[in-house]
């Protein structure tokens, strides 16, 4: 939440994971509250995912930069090969694994099917991926019905 929407209601769901809801208004009224906590219980009300604001220059570069907005789009492009970083700025792990990063996408960057991308996870969500470790990398191969696949390996050029 940020200090712009304070004040502000929210409903979050802890089960396998926590799920938040946020109302469509922002108005708190007590009509407004009533309707969306009938609306939660009853569940109508949509998943809340954060998503930061697409950078122009999302594709220009030999990785591409994902959010929530593009994420489906590009990553699960049934006729590409999509590697994807899932970072947190201020992981050292992620840090050391940037430059080789960028390698890789440089490696591939004229490949057609092949795309190396890599999403901030602080500020992305997705309804279908939970990262719980900072970085991950996984791979979703091309297809009609491609699943994802973690990459465990060593982070060297070479292994990636």
């Amino acid at each position: 939440m940020k200090k712009n929407e304070v004040p502000s209601m929210r409903a979050i769901k802890l089960e396998d994971d926590m799920t938040k809801f946020k109302p469509e208004s922002s108005e708190l009224t007590g009509e407004n509250v009533k309707k969306f906590v009938s609306d939660f219980v009853e569940g109508k009300v949509k998943q809340h995912l954060l998503s930061e604001e697409l950078p122009e220059d999302w594709n220009k570069t030999p990785v591409w930069t994902l959010t929530a907005t593009n994420f489906d789009s590009v990553a699960l492009d049934s006729t590409k090969n999509v590697l994807v970083e899932f970072y947190a700025p201020w992981c050292g792990h992620c840090k050391q694994l940037a430059p080789i990063f960028d390698k890789v996408g440089e490696y591939f960057a004229d490949k057609d099917d092949i795309i190396i991308a890599k999403m901030d996870a602080t500020v992305n969500e997705l309804e279908h991926t939970k990262i719980s470790s900072f970085p991950t990398l996984t791979f979703y191969p091309k297809g009609d019905s491609p699943k994802a696949i973690e990459y465990n390996g060593d982070r060297t050029l070479e292994a990636i």
